[in-house]
């Protein structure tokens, strides 16, 4: 393979992925929410999804009462289709991660629906908050 060849390879896109970023800082992923396994919670999602999503900790998005939080960005193709950013809070229970797990697997937002139950996980939270994570959190 020549070197521009290589090059090009290097350079082709891959598939589109969603982003799944979960806060991991003042409060969420501490003892501060009991009960619950952060480190596993962090590693079954990097297991779950290693192959369709893109998986981060990110630094506290200033969302700490609605800990643990977790939002899903959409992929490219996903936001092209309307896909928005949503965020997930009190992901506390091993049910919720799975069907956020789910989700992701079949696209994200904007490319599959959410299973319903994730409805009451869903928060708005303030524009000051949202832009931060486009920044990759408050750190």
């Amino acid at each position: 393979m020549s070197r521009r060849t290589r090059r090009a390879a290097a350079a082709a896109p891959g598939p589109s992925r969603p982003t799944v970023s979960v806060c991991r800082g003042c409060c969420c992923g501490t003892p501060k929410i009991p009960g619950v396994d952060h480190a596993g919670q962090l590693a079954q999602l990097h297991a779950s999804l290693d192959e369709c999503a893109t998986v981060r900790a990110v630094e506290c998005l200033d969302a700490c009462e609605h800990g643990n939080v977790i939002v899903v960005q959409p992929s490219a193709e996903g936001r092209r289709a309307g896909g928005r950013p949503v965020w997930l809070g009190l992901v506390n229970d091993p049910a919720a991660l799975a069907d956020i797990t789910a989700w992701a697997q079949d696209g994200g937002p904007g490319l599959a629906d959410p299973p319903a139950i994730l409805e009451l996980y869903v928060f708005t939270p303030s524009r000051r908050i949202r832009e931060g994570l486009e920044g990759g959190g408050k750190g």
